[in-house]
């Protein structure tokens, strides 16, 4: 995740207490005007710190910034056209510090900074910002998830959530502006999947108040409160959710069913957008964080199915099944003993996957987070066009616990054989504990310990998933072939998105070959064929990011032999926050090289010793 995903999880309205926009370029500007090269930066840091916090107040609540709560971001085209001037001066601001003055490991800081702030500038010559919801994004589906992210403590933690409640006309109004602008620059979700955002915004406002997800913190309120303000602060929200935002949602959706959704775009490919084949390598090279192609990336998925067909030939081998692969996936989907049939038990069994891999953690690991980590199902707005898991972040600041969402829609489509390494990936050892280690570290500023690239965040979960076998999972064959299957889902993720958005390949194609090679059903299928419709370059990021981390283990395996430590060099993988692939490369052989030097000197001084 890089900050502009990470910090604009819903669109919003700005409050009394935004940054000052008469100023911001000139307080980036005097942050590096005088002072050592190493001040220069640290006060730049700090002040876009402090930007970004007040600019972005739903990023504040997510990371446990005070302050900020009762604010929702402004998206009004004067806002973002100021943004834009803001990113230039960021970026310009960064390169008036002399890198070359600064110590090693600010340097590291420096690039990133750098690196993120062209980022900005590059992103901000496409139109994204006039498609601010489709059936993945929104504040259809944000704004309930900010709610539930936001503290409970005390009255005046559930005021502030009426406060962003009475914002959403406001809201909803600027995501109508952006949104027919960018009809007009046919910058454009795909029509076929518009139905599900009209649904997503039905749900909002069911015919009873206390059934809609915006009163789900207050149905729930926490009982410590006198009971006279319970009683207040719900009558409140009922009042400002029926006569606010009810009426705003029903308004909003009258516009997307009749003007919005019947422009939407026909064609499924990145590259027939404004721009398209740029915005296309912007989204890989973001997302990846390599210079690969999209034919390159193609070839590698193709490369890597292949290889992962052969261990799960042996697995069907293993099992007796008589008949080939795919007839063997259709056996998976169909046999009743794979599948539960009430959510509670498969929420169950989740916990219990959980448990045993958190009692297991100590032996690949020698840092942990403090942070707590929770299951539950995602919310039944989002479970349709939702993947099978997913991790919602929590935050220590805050109190709030990070949390594995399982999906509970369609239970005949979650097969069991997939929730061991499922588990693995969301949870432990994979996005809970990266995540809440990264923003646990001491010293490092905070754009590090909060901020993220996919390639490290998805890379390390999925090779989260292959260790496992060091766990003691996938004893299992069937979970195994599980493992297996997850893995190749990464790869092929690499062939569809490439061939959908940069090699002429049609949905139908994409779901045809899909299904070819995974035990999926038709609905697990089509949610992840038309994700990658939807977010173009994001899936591409797990399998690069995946093999780069393994590679580097095995190298640093070979060269360092006995004194390899698996704890340690995980303790360098995510002790430094989240790095770009390149980043992550040199540091990992710099600390291999100093790992085998002390080991050497070691080795010589013992040597001469004896000798004595």
């Amino acid at each position: 995740m890089t900050f502009r995903i990470l910090f604009a999880f819903v669109l919003g309205l700005a409050g009394s207490n935004a940054w000052s926009a008469e100023n911001s370029c000139e307080k980036f500007g005097k942050s590096v005007a005088s002072g050592s090269d190493g001040r220069k930066l640290e006060r730049f840091l700090a002040v876009q710190w402090k930007y970004i916090m007040t600019e972005f107040p739903e990023a504040a609540t997510y990371v446990g910034h005070p302050g900020q709560d009762d604010r929702l971001t402004d998206y009004s085209e004067s806002s973002l056209e100021r943004r834009r001037k803001e990113n230039l001066c960021m970026r310009d601001s960064l390169k008036m510090i002399n890198r070359v003055k600064l110590k090693e490991g600010d340097r590291v800081t420096y690039d990133l900074a750098l690196r993120n702030a062209e980022l900005y500038v590059e992103s901000d010559k496409f139109a994204g910002d006039y498609m601010p919801i489709n059936h993945m994004d929104g504040f259809q589906l944000g704004l309930t998830n900010l709610l539930m992210a936001m503290p409970t403590g005390n009255v005046a933690h559930y005021d502030n959530m009426i406060k962003r409640l009475q914002k959403i006309p406001l809201l909803s109004q600027q995501a109508t502006v952006l949104m027919r602008e960018g009809m007009k620059r046919k910058a454009m979700p795909v029509k076929l999947f518009m139905p599900t955002v009209s649904k997503q915004l039905a749900d909002l406002t069911p015919e009873k108040v206390e059934d809609s997800p915006f009163y789900l913190q207050f149905k729930n309120i926490n009982m410590n409160i006198p009971a006279v303000e319970q009683k207040r602060l719900q009558a409140n929200a009922r009042d400002v959710i029926a006569g606010v935002v009810y009426p705003a949602i029903q308004q909003f959706r009258v516009f997307f069913d009749k003007e919005y959704a019947p422009a939407g775009r026909e064609n499924i490919a990145w590259t027939e957008m404004p721009d398209g084949k740029a915005w296309y390598a912007y989204q890989i090279k973001h997302h990846t964080t390599t210079a690969m192609t999209a034919d390159d990336l193609h070839e590698l998925g193709l490369k890597e199915v292949e290889k992962i067909l052969s261990e799960m030939e042996k697995v069907r081998t293993q099992v007796k099944f008589k008949g080939d692969l795919q007839s063997f996936n259709k056996h998976l989907l169909k046999d009743k003993k794979f599948y539960f049939k009430d959510k509670e038990e498969l929420l169950s069994a989740y916990r219990d996957i959980a448990k045993r891999a958190d009692a297991e953690l100590p032996k690949l690991f020698k840092t942990l987070p403090r942070l707590t980590y929770g299951v539950r199902e995602i919310q039944e707005t989002a479970a349709k066009g939702a993947a099978a898991a997913q991790y919602m972040p929590g935050s220590y600041e805050a109190g709030r616990p990070g949390y594995f969402e399982a999906n509970t829609f369609k239970l005949d489509s979650r097969g069991k054989f997939g929730m061991e390494t499922l588990t693995l990936h969301e949870a432990v050892p994979g996005h809970h504990l990266q995540i809440a280690l990264a923003a646990e570290v001491k010293g490092l500023p905070e754009f590090r310990r909060f901020g993220g690239y996919t390639a490290f965040s998805e890379g390390w979960a999925l090779y989260a998933e292959t260790l496992g076998k060091e766990m003691g999972f996938f004893k299992d064959p069937y979970s195994y072939y599980g493992h297996l299957s997850d893995q190749m889902l990464r790869s092929v993720r690499l062939v569809v998105d490439t061939g959908m958005h940069a090699k002429g390949w049609t949905r139908e194609k994409a779901l045809a070959y899909y299904r070819s090679m995974m035990p999926a059903s038709d609905v697990e299928s089509e949610n992840e064929i038309n994700r990658y419709v939807t977010w173009p370059g994001q899936a591409l990021a797990y399998k690069v990011g995946a093999l780069k981390i393994r590679e580097l283990r095995d190298k640093a395996t070979e060269k360092l032999g006995a004194k390899f430590n698996v704890r340690e060099f995980h303790d360098q993988v995510l002790l430094q926050g989240a790095m770009p692939l390149d980043v992550l490369e040199k540091h990992i052989n710099e600390w291999t090289a100093a790992v085998a030097k002390a080991g050497d000197k070691k080795s010589s001084s013992t040597t001469h010793s004896t000798s004595m």
